[in-house]
């Protein structure tokens, strides 16, 4: 090689490690709530996450994106467990789901709780190659290694109740346990994604040992956390940065409100974001 070419070869990796810490301390995280549970999270890379898609027949879903081709592009999507408003069988009587089928449109994989992800297969709706199988504790890279993906636990059931087309008849399908996610992106921002979960002690430990800056948390009782006890949680045991109330709302027996949550929760360092359905938010 000659020394000119050496030399500008040197000079453009010093220019990328020199652009690498910029990038890193300048981009952002959005995050997009749909309604219920639905996220779409876009890293600071530009790839897609997209939790818990009940879109189509989700009362609380903008118009737009009960069509799922306006999600756009998909990289991955994250299930943390078996109910109809996180799979998107409500309303379904097909055997379909708004899972399976923003898979098939956008060839994402998909990553879950192992039981569950096995019924999916074992359903025919993901093949044994798109659909990921993953337990508590363990942390995947679908995206690079700079993006990590951690389960942990919640505290509910995991079941998928489809209904037959033809006798009308429901069939319930074991689903594994329920979890949550801790989300890692490129510039270093923890998203928790709560899932479905009650109040439970080791959040703690989740908390102490993750630190996340930004936690997706349901509050509207009944099937999960009421406000009391989400602000409880926020307060005393996760202590993020800030909050999203998720899972209220959309169904009469979900009656806990963001303004309870932050009544209970009164003074805290957590900033609370309020959102209403098709809200944006970076990070």
């Amino acid at each position: 090689m000659e020394r000119r070419d050496f030399l500008k070869l040197s000079a453009a990796a010093t220019l990328t490690l020199a652009v690498e810490p910029a990038w890193a301390q300048t981009a952002k995280t959005e995050i997009h709530w749909l309604g219920q549970a639905t996220t779409k999270l876009t890293t600071a890379s530009g790839k897609v996450i997209v939790i818990d898609p009940f879109l189509t027949n989700n009362p609380k879903t903008p118009q737009e994106f009960k069509n799922l081709d306006k999600l756009g592009k998909v990289d991955v999507i994250l299930i943390t467990h078996g109910h109809a408003d996180h799979l998107g069988t409500v309303g379904r009587t097909d055997g379909s789901c708004d899972a399976v089928d923003l898979a098939k449109r956008t060839g994402a994989k998909v990553f879950g709780p192992a039981g569950l992800i096995q019924t999916m297969i074992d359903l025919g709706w993901v093949s044994a190659e798109q659909g990921i199988r993953f337990g508590k504790g363990g942390t995947v890279t679908p995206l690079g290694p700079e993006v990590k993906i951690t389960q942990v636990r919640a505290e509910h059931s995991s079941e998928v109740t489809l209904t037959d087309p033809t006798t009308k008849k429901t069939h319930t399908y074991p689903a594994g346990e329920p979890a949550g996610f801790i989300i890692e992106t490129e510039n270093g921002l923890k998203v928790y994604h709560m899932g479905d979960t009650g109040l439970f002690g080791d959040m703690r430990l989740i908390g102490e040992y993750y630190k996340p800056d930004v936690v997706l948390i349901p509050i509207g009782g009944h099937f999960v956390m009421d406000p009391r006890d989400a602000a409880y949680a926020t307060r005393e045991m996760l202590k993020p940065k800030h909050a999203i109330p998720i899972h209220y709302g959309t169904f009469p027996v979900l009656k806990g409100t963001p303004q309870e949550y932050q009544s209970a929760l009164g003074q805290t360092s957590t900033q609370v974001h309020p959102l209403s359905p098709g809200d944006k938010l970076t990070f």
